[in-house]
C-alpha cells in the first residue's frame, strides 16, 4: 500500500480492523472522508461517541440496548413460551422481520471458535440455564449461523440443556426460495433433505 500521510494511514488502518472491510475498502473510506466537509466528520466521530457511551447490553439477553432490560425483555405482549437463541444482537433483525415469532431472545454474543479463542466458557451458558429455571419456557429454538461454528454451537448448546425438559427446536436449513438445485452445494441439498416437511392439500 501508498505510503499516506500519518493521520490518513492511520485512519486506514483503523477502517481494516472491522470485519469484512480489507484495504482497498478501508483507503475508499479513508479518502471519502478525507473528501468530504468538516462537519461530515464531526457528525460521524459523534455517532461512534455516543453509541459508545448511551449503548450496553441487556442484563436479561445480551441484545444491544439504551435502556436495560432491552425492549424484548420489557415487551409485556411477547410470549414467554419461547426462547430464540441467536449468536449476535443483528440477527434478531432478521427474525423480527419475519413477523412470525413472538417470544424471547437471547444472545450468545458469538459462536464457538477454537482458533479463535473463543470456547463454551465464553458463551456464557451460565445465563440462559438462570432463564429456564423459571419454568416458564416450553421451547428454545437454536437460530445460530448455518456456517461450521454456528453448528458446532447449536451441538453444544443441545448437550448443556438437554436436562430441562425443555423442547429443542433448530431453524430448519436448505435450498433458498427462488433457487436453483443444480446450482446448490452438497450440504445445502442434505440439510434442505434433512428438514424437508410434509405435503398437505
Amino acid at each position: 500500500m501508498a505510503e499516506y500521510a500519518q493521520p490518513l494511514s492511520r485512519l486506514i488502518e483503523e477502517f481494516k480492523r472491522i470485519p469484512g472491510v480489507g484495504g482497498k475498502t478501508a483507503q475508499r473510506m479513508a479518502f471519502h472522508i478525507l473528501a468530504g466537509e468538516q462537519e461530515d466528520a464531526e457528525r460521524l466521530a459523534e455517532a461512534i461517541r455516543d453509541i459508545k457511551k448511551n449503548l450496553s447490553h441487556c442484563s436479561v439477553c445480551n441484545n444491544i440496548t439504551q435502556i436495560d432490560p432491552c425492549s424484548y425483555c420489557a415487551d409485556p405482549n411477547r410470549s414467554d413460551e419461547s426462547l430464540c437463541i441467536v449468536e449476535e444482537p443483528f440477527n434478531i433483525t432478521s427474525i423480527e422481520k419475519t413477523g412470525v415469532f413472538h417470544g424471547r431472545y437471547h444472545v450468545l454474543l458469538g459462536a464457538l471458535a477454537p482458533l479463535k479463542g473463543v470456547g463454551p466458557e465464553d458463551l456464557r451458558i451460565d445465563k440462559i440455564e438462570k432463564r429456564l429455571t423459571s419454568g416458564r419456557f416450553k421451547e428454545i429454538i437454536v437460530a445460530t449461523n448455518p456456517t461450521g461454528e454456528g453448528e458446532a454451537t447449536a451441538h453444544f448448546l443441545v448437550k448443556s440443556l438437554l436436562g430441562y425438559n425443555i423442547r429443542l427446536t433448530r431453524l430448519a436449513m436448505g435450498l433458498p426460495v427462488g433457487s436453483d438445485i443444480d446450482f446448490a452445494d452438497q450440504v445445502t441439498v442434505r440439510k434442505a433433505l434433512e428438514g424437508r416437511t410434509e405435503l398437505k392439500d
